[in-house]
Protein backbone atom coordinates (compact mmCIF):
# COMPACT_ATOMS: atom_id res chain seq x y z
CA UNK A 1 0.00 0.00 0.00
CA UNK A 2 1.18 3.44 -0.67
CA UNK A 3 2.39 5.63 1.93
CA UNK A 4 0.03 8.49 1.06
CA UNK A 5 -2.85 5.68 1.20
CA UNK A 6 -1.64 4.60 4.64
CA UNK A 7 -1.35 8.05 5.88
CA UNK A 8 -4.71 8.97 4.51
CA UNK A 9 -6.47 6.10 6.28
CA UNK A 10 -5.36 6.27 10.03
CA UNK A 11 -5.38 10.55 9.67
CA UNK A 12 -8.79 9.87 8.31
CA UNK A 13 -9.88 7.46 11.84
CA UNK A 14 -8.27 10.27 13.67
CA UNK A 15 -10.25 13.33 12.01
CA UNK A 16 -13.38 11.08 12.68
CA UNK A 17 -12.62 10.53 16.38
CA UNK A 18 -11.22 14.05 16.89
CA UNK A 19 -14.71 15.44 15.50
CA UNK A 20 -16.68 13.12 17.59
CA UNK A 21 -14.78 14.07 20.93
CA UNK A 22 -15.59 17.66 20.27
CA UNK A 23 -19.25 17.07 19.62
CA UNK A 24 -20.42 13.78 21.59
CA UNK A 25 -20.81 16.03 24.26
CA UNK A 26 -24.03 18.07 22.64
CA UNK A 27 -26.88 15.86 24.00
CA UNK A 28 -25.34 14.66 26.67
CA UNK A 29 -24.14 17.75 28.53
CA UNK A 30 -27.20 18.71 30.28
CA UNK A 31 -28.20 15.31 31.73
CA UNK A 32 -23.87 15.06 33.31
CA UNK A 33 -24.85 18.99 34.20
CA UNK A 34 -27.59 18.30 36.30
CA UNK A 35 -25.64 14.76 37.80
CA UNK A 36 -23.30 17.56 38.69
CA UNK A 37 -25.77 19.04 41.21
CA UNK A 38 -27.13 21.93 39.17
CA UNK A 39 -31.02 21.55 39.55
CA UNK A 40 -31.89 25.18 37.39
CA UNK A 41 -33.09 24.94 34.26
CA UNK A 42 -31.59 28.19 33.27
CA UNK A 43 -28.59 27.74 34.96
CA UNK A 44 -28.44 24.13 33.00
CA UNK A 45 -29.28 25.48 29.66
CA UNK A 46 -26.35 28.30 30.33
CA UNK A 47 -23.81 26.17 31.92
CA UNK A 48 -24.73 23.41 28.75
CA UNK A 49 -24.18 26.21 26.21
CA UNK A 50 -21.00 28.17 27.97
CA UNK A 51 -19.01 24.46 28.08
CA UNK A 52 -20.30 23.63 24.70
CA UNK A 53 -19.32 26.57 23.15
CA UNK A 54 -16.24 27.23 25.23
CA UNK A 55 -13.81 24.22 23.19
CA UNK A 56 -14.48 25.84 19.80
CA UNK A 57 -13.56 29.00 20.74
CA UNK A 58 -9.95 28.30 22.19
CA UNK A 59 -9.64 25.70 19.49
CA UNK A 60 -9.57 28.72 16.95
CA UNK A 61 -7.28 30.48 18.90
CA UNK A 62 -4.82 27.78 18.79
CA UNK A 63 -4.95 26.20 15.84
CA UNK A 64 -2.31 28.42 13.96
CA UNK A 65 -0.47 27.90 17.19
CA UNK A 66 -0.32 23.99 16.37
CA UNK A 67 0.08 24.96 12.67
CA UNK A 68 3.08 27.00 13.31
CA UNK A 69 4.38 23.91 15.20
CA UNK A 70 4.01 21.68 12.87
CA UNK A 71 5.81 23.28 10.19
CA UNK A 72 9.04 23.48 12.35
CA UNK A 73 8.89 19.99 14.30
CA UNK A 74 6.70 18.11 11.92
CA UNK A 75 3.30 16.80 11.19
CA UNK A 76 3.33 13.64 13.16
CA UNK A 77 4.57 15.03 16.50
CA UNK A 78 1.24 16.99 16.05
CA UNK A 79 -0.48 14.21 15.57
CA UNK A 80 0.64 12.39 18.33
CA UNK A 81 0.53 15.39 20.97
CA UNK A 82 -3.29 16.27 20.24
CA UNK A 83 -4.22 12.77 20.16
CA UNK A 84 -3.11 11.66 23.28
CA UNK A 85 -3.96 15.22 24.94
CA UNK A 86 -7.57 14.74 24.22
CA UNK A 87 -7.42 10.88 25.17
CA UNK A 88 -6.23 12.19 28.76
CA UNK A 89 -8.42 15.26 28.64
CA UNK A 90 -12.24 13.50 27.60
CA UNK A 91 -11.47 10.59 29.77
CA UNK A 92 -10.76 13.22 32.49
CA UNK A 93 -14.31 14.21 31.86
CA UNK A 94 -15.45 10.95 32.94
CA UNK A 95 -14.50 11.82 36.44
CA UNK A 96 -15.50 15.32 36.96
CA UNK A 97 -17.32 16.15 40.34
CA UNK A 98 -17.79 19.55 39.60
CA UNK A 99 -19.39 21.73 36.59
CA UNK A 100 -16.73 23.82 36.82
CA UNK A 101 -14.29 21.11 36.67
CA UNK A 102 -16.07 19.87 33.31
CA UNK A 103 -16.07 23.46 32.09
CA UNK A 104 -12.00 23.66 32.70
CA UNK A 105 -11.11 20.47 30.83
CA UNK A 106 -13.61 21.30 28.13
CA UNK A 107 -11.50 24.37 27.82
CA UNK A 108 -8.13 22.42 28.20
CA UNK A 109 -9.36 19.92 25.69
CA UNK A 110 -9.74 23.54 23.23
CA UNK A 111 -5.49 24.21 23.98
CA UNK A 112 -4.50 20.48 22.78
CA UNK A 113 -6.30 20.36 19.34
CA UNK A 114 -4.82 20.24 16.56
CA UNK A 115 -4.93 17.09 14.86
CA UNK A 116 -6.63 18.21 12.20
CA UNK A 117 -4.45 21.09 11.25
CA UNK A 118 -1.47 18.53 11.55
CA UNK A 119 -3.53 15.61 9.32
CA UNK A 120 -4.51 17.91 6.44
CA UNK A 121 -1.00 19.71 6.07
CA UNK A 122 0.34 15.73 6.30
CA UNK A 123 -1.80 14.59 3.57
CA UNK A 124 -1.24 17.98 1.27
CA UNK A 125 2.36 18.03 1.51
CA UNK A 126 2.79 14.34 1.82
CA UNK A 127 0.29 13.29 -1.27
CA UNK A 128 1.31 13.51 -4.79
CA UNK A 129 -0.24 15.52 -7.13
CA UNK A 130 -2.27 13.21 -9.25
CA UNK A 131 -4.26 11.90 -5.70
CA UNK A 132 -3.99 15.37 -3.62
CA UNK A 133 -7.69 15.89 -4.76
CA UNK A 134 -9.07 12.69 -3.93
CA UNK A 135 -6.72 12.41 -0.31
CA UNK A 136 -7.90 15.73 0.65
CA UNK A 137 -11.47 15.22 -0.16
CA UNK A 138 -11.62 11.85 1.31
CA UNK A 139 -9.79 13.43 4.68
CA UNK A 140 -12.01 16.31 4.70
CA UNK A 141 -15.01 13.73 5.35
CA UNK A 142 -13.19 12.52 8.54
CA UNK A 143 -14.03 15.74 10.45
CA UNK A 144 -17.62 16.77 9.39
CA UNK A 145 -18.80 13.14 9.78
CA UNK A 146 -17.31 12.94 13.32
CA UNK A 147 -18.83 16.29 14.43
CA UNK A 148 -22.24 15.46 12.58
CA UNK A 149 -22.62 12.66 13.50
CA UNK A 150 -20.86 12.89 17.27
CA UNK A 151 -24.61 14.02 19.05
CA UNK A 152 -26.03 10.91 17.59
CA UNK A 153 -23.16 8.59 18.89
CA UNK A 154 -22.90 10.36 22.20
CA UNK A 155 -26.86 10.19 23.03
CA UNK A 156 -26.57 6.40 22.29
CA UNK A 157 -23.72 5.58 24.28
CA UNK A 158 -25.36 7.57 27.30
CA UNK A 159 -28.96 5.97 26.70
CA UNK A 160 -27.46 2.51 26.93
CA UNK A 161 -24.25 2.77 28.96
CA UNK A 162 -24.84 5.53 31.05
CA UNK A 163 -23.02 9.62 30.35
CA UNK A 164 -20.14 9.08 32.02
CA UNK A 165 -18.92 6.27 29.66
CA UNK A 166 -19.29 8.70 26.72
CA UNK A 167 -16.32 10.42 27.82
CA UNK A 168 -14.60 6.72 28.37
CA UNK A 169 -15.23 5.36 25.64
CA UNK A 170 -14.46 8.28 23.33
CA UNK A 171 -10.91 8.64 25.31
CA UNK A 172 -10.31 4.95 24.47
CA UNK A 173 -10.87 6.21 20.77
CA UNK A 174 -8.49 8.91 21.25
CA UNK A 175 -6.02 6.44 22.42
CA UNK A 176 -6.61 3.49 19.31
CA UNK A 177 -5.59 6.65 17.10
CA UNK A 178 -2.75 7.75 19.01
CA UNK A 179 -1.00 4.14 18.60
CA UNK A 180 -2.23 3.54 15.17
CA UNK A 181 -0.59 7.36 14.22
CA UNK A 182 2.37 6.28 16.08
CA UNK A 183 2.86 2.74 14.72
CA UNK A 184 2.03 3.40 10.75
CA UNK A 185 2.50 7.22 9.75
CA UNK A 186 5.33 8.20 8.16
CA UNK A 187 6.23 11.55 7.14
CA UNK A 188 9.43 13.01 5.16
CA UNK A 189 10.06 16.23 7.04
CA UNK A 190 12.62 18.32 6.93
CA UNK A 191 13.10 20.82 9.52
CA UNK A 192 13.87 24.49 8.05
CA UNK A 193 16.17 26.16 10.65
CA UNK A 194 13.91 29.99 9.73
CA UNK A 195 13.64 32.54 12.57
CA UNK A 196 10.11 32.20 14.02
CA UNK A 197 8.00 34.46 12.54
CA UNK A 198 5.11 36.80 14.17
CA UNK A 199 1.63 36.47 12.75
CA UNK A 200 2.07 39.68 10.56
CA UNK A 201 5.21 38.48 9.12
CA UNK A 202 3.29 35.36 8.09
CA UNK A 203 0.66 36.94 6.61
CA UNK A 204 2.90 39.40 4.98
CA UNK A 205 4.25 36.30 2.80
CA UNK A 206 1.31 34.72 1.26
CA UNK A 207 1.56 35.61 -1.95
CA UNK A 208 -2.55 35.59 -2.42
CA UNK A 209 -4.20 37.43 0.44
CA UNK A 210 -7.25 38.77 -0.98
CA UNK A 211 -7.89 34.81 -2.66
CA UNK A 212 -6.83 33.17 0.78
CA UNK A 213 -9.21 35.65 3.29
CA UNK A 214 -11.89 34.95 0.53
CA UNK A 215 -11.33 30.96 1.27
CA UNK A 216 -10.93 31.66 4.74
CA UNK A 217 -14.64 33.38 4.86
CA UNK A 218 -15.91 30.52 2.86
CA UNK A 219 -14.91 28.07 5.31
CA UNK A 220 -16.39 29.87 8.06
CA UNK A 221 -19.83 30.41 6.40
CA UNK A 222 -19.89 26.49 5.32
CA UNK A 223 -19.58 25.74 8.99
CA UNK A 224 -22.01 28.20 10.23
CA UNK A 225 -24.33 26.88 7.87
CA UNK A 226 -24.12 23.14 8.64
CA UNK A 227 -24.39 23.92 12.25
CA UNK A 228 -26.95 26.39 12.46
CA UNK A 229 -29.78 24.00 12.67
CA UNK A 230 -27.82 22.68 15.44
CA UNK A 231 -30.00 24.23 18.58
CA UNK A 232 -33.24 23.85 16.83
CA UNK A 233 -33.36 20.52 14.88
CA UNK A 234 -34.94 18.45 17.91
CA UNK A 235 -37.43 21.32 18.27
CA UNK A 236 -38.33 21.40 14.52
CA UNK A 237 -38.67 17.98 14.55
CA UNK A 238 -40.97 17.92 17.21
CA UNK A 239 -43.39 20.23 15.57
CA UNK A 240 -43.12 18.71 12.57
CA UNK A 241 -43.78 15.01 14.02
CA UNK A 242 -47.50 14.11 14.23
CA UNK A 243 -46.35 11.86 17.17
CA UNK A 244 -44.23 12.87 20.23
CA UNK A 245 -42.51 9.44 20.07
CA UNK A 246 -38.82 8.80 18.95
CA UNK A 247 -38.08 12.40 18.89
CA UNK A 248 -34.47 12.47 19.56
CA UNK A 249 -34.03 9.15 17.90
CA UNK A 250 -35.32 11.07 14.68
CA UNK A 251 -33.66 14.42 15.61
CA UNK A 252 -30.03 12.93 15.24
CA UNK A 253 -31.09 10.79 11.88
CA UNK A 254 -31.90 13.68 10.28
CA UNK A 255 -29.26 15.63 11.49
CA UNK A 256 -26.50 12.85 10.78
CA UNK A 257 -28.04 12.63 7.08
CA UNK A 258 -25.78 15.28 5.79
CA UNK A 259 -22.89 14.15 7.23
CA UNK A 260 -23.34 10.43 5.68
CA UNK A 261 -23.87 12.60 2.24
CA UNK A 262 -20.72 14.16 3.06
CA UNK A 263 -18.99 11.24 3.30
CA UNK A 264 -20.37 10.10 0.10
CA UNK A 265 -19.83 12.80 -2.03
CA UNK A 266 -16.50 14.32 -0.89
CA UNK A 267 -13.67 12.05 -2.39
CA UNK A 268 -15.70 11.71 -5.70
CA UNK A 269 -16.22 15.96 -5.93
CA UNK A 270 -11.97 16.51 -5.15
CA UNK A 271 -11.07 14.46 -7.97
CA UNK A 272 -13.85 16.57 -10.22
CA UNK A 273 -11.69 19.60 -8.61
CA UNK A 274 -8.78 17.98 -9.92
CA UNK A 275 -9.93 17.92 -13.36
CA UNK A 276 -12.32 20.75 -13.80
CA UNK A 277 -10.61 23.20 -11.25
CA UNK A 278 -11.66 23.99 -7.41
CA UNK A 279 -12.70 27.32 -7.82
CA UNK A 280 -16.03 25.78 -10.35
CA UNK A 281 -16.89 23.38 -7.93
CA UNK A 282 -16.49 25.73 -4.77
CA UNK A 283 -19.48 28.08 -6.60
CA UNK A 284 -21.59 25.94 -7.95
CA UNK A 285 -21.39 23.83 -4.48
CA UNK A 286 -22.13 27.38 -2.77
CA UNK A 287 -25.03 27.82 -4.95
CA UNK A 288 -26.87 24.55 -4.98
CA UNK A 289 -26.05 24.39 -0.98
CA UNK A 290 -27.96 27.99 -0.42
CA UNK A 291 -30.62 27.04 -2.97
CA UNK A 292 -31.43 23.62 -1.08
CA UNK A 293 -31.64 25.41 2.68
CA UNK A 294 -34.79 27.46 1.13
CA UNK A 295 -37.80 24.16 0.68
CA UNK A 296 -35.84 22.87 4.07
CA UNK A 297 -38.06 26.14 5.74
CA UNK A 298 -41.34 24.52 4.32
CA UNK A 299 -41.01 20.61 5.29
CA UNK A 300 -44.11 18.85 6.50
CA UNK A 301 -42.27 16.03 8.25
CA UNK A 302 -39.04 15.17 9.44
CA UNK A 303 -38.44 12.38 5.95
CA UNK A 304 -38.91 15.43 3.70
CA UNK A 305 -36.25 17.42 6.25
CA UNK A 306 -33.92 14.15 6.40
CA UNK A 307 -33.91 14.17 2.20
CA UNK A 308 -33.36 17.70 1.60
CA UNK A 309 -30.45 17.26 4.73
CA UNK A 310 -29.08 14.50 2.92
CA UNK A 311 -29.11 16.63 -0.41
CA UNK A 312 -26.96 19.42 1.47
CA UNK A 313 -24.45 16.72 2.71
CA UNK A 314 -24.02 15.82 -1.26
CA UNK A 315 -23.42 19.54 -2.30
CA UNK A 316 -21.18 20.72 1.21
CA UNK A 317 -19.27 17.85 0.28
CA UNK A 318 -17.95 19.51 -2.56
CA UNK A 319 -17.08 22.58 -0.38
CA UNK A 320 -14.49 21.74 2.13
CA UNK A 321 -12.02 19.14 -0.13
CA UNK A 322 -12.01 22.48 -2.75
CA UNK A 323 -11.05 24.92 -0.52
CA UNK A 324 -7.80 22.43 0.86
CA UNK A 325 -7.12 21.90 -2.63
CA UNK A 326 -6.52 25.74 -3.79
CA UNK A 327 -5.30 26.70 -0.27
CA UNK A 328 -2.45 24.16 -0.58
CA UNK A 329 -2.25 25.79 -4.58
CA UNK A 330 -1.74 29.16 -3.19
CA UNK A 331 0.41 28.57 -0.20
CA UNK A 332 4.13 28.82 -0.33
CA UNK A 333 5.16 24.80 1.31
CA UNK A 334 7.01 26.43 4.51
CA UNK A 335 3.85 28.15 5.32
CA UNK A 336 1.25 25.19 4.27
CA UNK A 337 0.45 24.22 8.55
CA UNK A 338 0.05 27.74 9.12
CA UNK A 339 -2.40 29.07 6.61
CA UNK A 340 -4.69 25.52 6.97
CA UNK A 341 -4.07 26.50 11.31
CA UNK A 342 -6.33 29.71 10.36
CA UNK A 343 -8.45 27.99 7.66
CA UNK A 344 -8.92 25.31 10.81
CA UNK A 345 -9.64 28.56 13.15
CA UNK A 346 -12.19 29.69 10.60
CA UNK A 347 -14.29 26.49 11.18
CA UNK A 348 -14.01 26.41 14.78
CA UNK A 349 -15.41 29.88 15.00
CA UNK A 350 -18.60 28.93 12.08
CA UNK A 351 -19.00 25.50 14.43
CA UNK A 352 -19.78 28.35 17.43
CA UNK A 353 -21.43 31.12 15.23
CA UNK A 354 -23.99 28.58 13.68
CA UNK A 355 -24.99 27.56 16.57
CA UNK A 356 -25.24 31.14 18.35
CA UNK A 357 -26.89 32.19 15.08
CA UNK A 358 -29.40 28.90 14.54
CA UNK A 359 -30.60 29.92 18.38
CA UNK A 360 -31.11 33.49 18.07
CA UNK A 361 -32.57 33.73 15.13
CA UNK A 362 -35.38 31.08 15.86
CA UNK A 363 -35.79 32.92 19.04
CA UNK A 364 -36.43 36.49 17.34
CA UNK A 365 -38.21 35.41 14.47
CA UNK A 366 -39.22 31.58 14.24
CA UNK A 367 -37.41 28.27 13.90
CA UNK A 368 -37.69 28.07 9.70
CA UNK A 369 -36.22 31.42 9.15
CA UNK A 370 -33.02 30.07 10.24
CA UNK A 371 -32.72 28.05 6.93
CA UNK A 372 -33.65 31.03 5.53
CA UNK A 373 -31.08 32.92 7.24
CA UNK A 374 -28.25 30.56 6.27
CA UNK A 375 -29.52 30.38 2.80
CA UNK A 376 -28.86 34.15 2.35
CA UNK A 377 -25.46 33.90 3.85
CA UNK A 378 -24.58 31.05 1.62
CA UNK A 379 -25.46 32.67 -1.48
CA UNK A 380 -24.15 35.86 -0.49
CA UNK A 381 -20.64 33.88 -0.47
CA UNK A 382 -21.44 32.13 -3.84
CA UNK A 383 -21.21 35.89 -4.49
CA UNK A 384 -18.21 36.59 -3.10
CA UNK A 385 -16.66 33.70 -4.78
CA UNK A 386 -17.66 34.37 -8.32
CA UNK A 387 -16.03 38.42 -8.21
CA UNK A 388 -12.69 37.20 -6.08
CA UNK A 389 -12.26 33.59 -6.94
CA UNK A 390 -14.31 32.57 -10.00
CA UNK A 391 -13.67 35.24 -12.84
CA UNK A 392 -9.45 35.79 -11.68
CA UNK A 393 -8.74 32.16 -11.62
CA UNK A 394 -11.06 31.67 -15.04
CA UNK A 395 -9.21 34.69 -16.87
CA UNK A 396 -5.65 33.14 -15.95
CA UNK A 397 -7.04 29.50 -17.33
CA UNK A 398 -8.13 31.44 -20.76
CA UNK A 399 -5.20 33.45 -21.08
CA UNK A 400 -3.05 30.54 -20.63
CA UNK A 401 -4.95 28.47 -22.84
CA UNK A 402 -4.53 31.15 -25.49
Amino acid sequence: MPVWRRNLIVCWFGMFVTGVGMSQIAPVLPLYIQQLGVDHADSVARLSGFAFGITYIISAIFSPVWGMAADKVGRKPMLLRASLGMALIIGCMGFAQHVYVLIGLRLLQGTVTGYGTACTTLIATQTDREHAGYALGTLSTANIAGSLLGPTIGGFIAENLGVQNTFFVTGILMLIAFALTLAFVKESFTRENNKTLRMKEIWGSVPQKSLTLTLFVTFFILSVALYSIEPIMTVYVTQLSQTASHVALIAGLTFSASGLANIMAAPRLGRLSDRIGAHKVILFALIAAGLIFIPQAFVRSPWELMGLRFLLGLAAGGLVPSVSIMVKKITPAALTGRVFGLNMSAGYLGVFGGSVLGGQVAAAFGTRYVFIVTSGLLLINAALVYFKVYRKLNAISLAAAE
